[in-house]
């Protein structure tokens, strides 16, 4: 029983934990992001964003195109300086 106990423990330290905070900073950065923001998509698409509500982004990309895009499907924000230490 208190292998049993220690097991579950063990993977709540190590697995369900890290993956609520991990869960809890993704939320807080798309909460915080506003207008004119670079952003990357979970598909690899870049663009800066023009308008924002709870749920969705309209994004510019390149060539003067918009598309509308769940926030959710916000991957990271874009910044040149890492893309160049790459």
């Amino acid at each position: 029983m208190i292998m049993l106990l220690l097991l579950v423990v063990v993977f709540w330290l190590f697995f369900i934990r890290p993956q609520s905070k991990k869960n809890r900073e993704i939320q807080r950065f798309r909460q915080g992001l506003k207008k004119g923001d670079r952003i990357i998509t979970i598909g690899g698409i870049h663009g800066k964003i023009i308008e924002i509500s709870d749920t969705t982004a309209i994004i510019e990309v390149e060539g003067q195109g918009k598309l509308k895009i769940e926030k959710n499907a916000i991957a990271q924000e874009f910044r040149s300086e890492e893309v160049a230490q790459k």
